[in-house]
């Protein structure tokens, strides 16, 4: 890492930089480039200055991806506050850090971006850092009795904390808080719960409406009901072991989640899979997106009212569990991928198998479309429900069907390619109404997209290796462990310490079916990761229901929910 007052590379524009270092002189800016990926630049800056900071990078970068924090306990300054940005049409992404110390804070960019609200709240929760002038500072994924902030270097890993308050003071203490929030609230306003045990929250999620009649007028949203402490049981994991834990993210397409966590490590690493594995890679990820939409739409439709479309859906998702069992004998999740290639090559018939899938998804996804695109009641229940246009979304951090169906054609798989993206033929379906109607038809176009890409990859997989010829990175054949020394230590090596990046911070995206997935890496030099930060699209899309729903009438809330698809392993980790 080298380091300059303003930036000298193409991603970053150096007037920019100067134009801030001029506004802002107090803010201390300094530029950190990384030579070897020209898309991990680096601005530090002193806390207090963050906001202002943050003002000029609106102008040029519309998107705040991600706000983490990062425990350094030897250091005075404790703690890095991390911002991730991102602009889609010059293709570029910056990251904005600033150091504080313990007990310090750190001014709200909510002002700016309203994608900061929860992710501000996350980094309070997990490292206890503060953010001055945040609407509504509190906990989000641990409960409020919960003491400590999980994520320091210093709380025990295997520390759990139950919650012994009952419910039903939650409920007292959510009305309480929201009345001295909004006290010009009248006494008739009906106060009601919904979930966490209602058929379409699915026990993971719930939210208090506050009712003037019919219509909502405010939305209180609880979540982390199925928090997992993810990024904390990484750090006591090897690379390769946190996939299965990466699976469990959005269990409706394990694989994306397998390919993005990897290809973030091989990013540290600074290779490359080889082609028949990158190749398997985008094929699995399609197959992966079309059945997660059709667990969306089917089961949105469900919470409608609707039962045969579920059926119709579910029975494409089964064909595509059918060839992820006999590729790996998983269906759910499937830990398909390993850090430099695949764990499992295809098995004789499973190409020809998978053109017969296909036809079945086309099947299946022609008889939905004619059971609910033009279906009256589905079609009243769903336009006009929930909408939200493209530059709100935008602020918010949406990514993914839901900002596709807003207006806005932003797709990683296009401004930020990966694999031979660049190299296959599809469209970017695109919406303009932005409502639970538009979500539904962008997924459903999505669905044909998808098949479109497998057409042409499948006839045309590559040959060769599916992992990387490295030692230090592949574990070595069976015969080769039992046959020489040199692939008994090989995999003892491997096995013990497993790969060990360079000491450095990776952020890498890949398109996953709600949008965006990033991870934030922070390597060491050991065999785990010192901090892993995962960037779930869900986040960014339900901290904005709140705000979709007011106006709304109660029951569009049911067919809003399902139509941004809210993920609880991804939404909580």
């Amino acid at each position: 890492m080298t380091e300059a007052t303003v930036p000298t590379t193409p991603t970053f524009n150096a007037g920019l930089g100067q134009e801030i270092a001029a506004k802002l002189p107090n803010a201390g800016l300094k530029y950190v480039s990384n030579p070897d990926h020209a898309d991990e630049e680096t601005i530090l800056v002193e806390p207090g200055s963050v906001l202002e900071v943050a003002k000029e990078l609106k102008k040029h970068y519309p998107f705040l991806m991600d706000v983490c924090g990062v425990d350094y306990p030897e250091r005075d300054r404790r703690f890095d506050v991390v911002y991730h940005f991102a602009d889609h049409i010059h293709r570029r992404r910056l990251r904005l850090k600033t150091a504080v110390v313990e007990g310090g804070s750190v001014p709200s960019v909510t002002p700016v971006y309203k994608a900061a609200n929860w992710f501000e709240r996350e980094a309070f929760d997990l490292f206890g850092v503060r953010f001055d002038g945040h609407p509504n500072l509190r906990r989000i994924l641990c409960h409020e009795d919960f003491v400590g902030h999980p994520l320091r270097k210093d709380y025990p890993a295997d520390r759990n904390q139950s919650l012994t308050t009952p419910i039903e003071h939650t409920y007292a203490k959510d009305r309480a808080r929201m009345r001295a929030e909004e006290a010009d609230y009248l006494s008739d306003r009906v106060w009601i719960n919904i979930g966490p045990a209602h058929p379409a929250t699915h026990g993971t999620l719930r939210f208090m409406a506050v009712m003037s009649g019919e219509t909502i007028e405010e939305v209180d949203l609880e979540i982390g009901y199925l928090h997992r402490c993810f990024e904390k049981m990484c750090e006591t994991h090897d690379y390769n072991q946190i996939i299965p834990y990466a699976d469990r993210l959005n269990y409706c397409s394990a694989p994306i989640n397998n390919h993005a966590w990897c290809r973030t490590v091989e990013k540290m690493l600074g290779i490359e899979v080889p082609a028949r594995a990158q190749v398997m890679r985008m094929i699995l990820d399609e197959f992966s997106r079309i059945i997660d939409h059709f667990v969306c739409i089917s089961t949105n439709a469900v919470d409608l009212g609707a039962l045969t479309n579920f059926w119709l859906g579910f029975q494409a998702r089964e064909r595509v569990y059918d060839l992820f069992e006999k590729l790996c004998g998983a269906r759910l999740t499937v830990s398909l991928a390993r850090v430099g290639g695949m764990g499992f090559d295809l098995p004789a018939g499973w190409v020809e198998q998978a053109i017969k899938t296909i036809e079945d998804i086309e099947k299946s996804h022609y008889e939905l479309d004619l059971l609910l695109t033009k279906n009256r009641i589905f079609v009243r229940r769903m336009v006009g429900a929930a909408p939200i246009d493209a530059e709100t979304a935008i602020n918010y951090g949406f990514t993914g069907p839901c900002l596709r169906a807003a207006g806005a054609p932003v797709d990683t798989r296009v401004w930020d390619p990966y694999y031979s993206y660049d190299q296959v033929d599809f469209d970017v379906p695109v919406g303009d109404s932005g409502d639970s109607y538009a979500r539904y038809m962008v997924r459903m176009e999505e669905i044909r997209q998808s098949c479109r890409i497998l057409k042409q990859l499948l006839p045309h997989i590559p040959s060769g290796p599916i992992s990387v010829d490295d030692p230090t990175i592949r574990l070595p054949r069976k015969s080769d462990v039992y046959g020489n020394i040199e692939g008994l230590m090989n995999q003892f090596m491997l096995v013990i310490h497993g790969v060990k990046p360079k000491p450095g911070e990776i952020y890498r995206a890949h398109e996953g079916a709600n949008g965006e997935l990033g991870f934030y890496v922070v390597s060491d030099g050991s065999g785990r990761p010192y901090r892993v930060k995962c960037r779930p699209p869900c986040f960014a899309l339900f901290q904005a229901f709140p705000d979709m729903l007011k106006g709304q009438m109660l029951a569009d809330a049911i067919a809003a929910l399902g139509s941004i698809n809210i993920i609880a392993g991804e939404l909580d980790r």
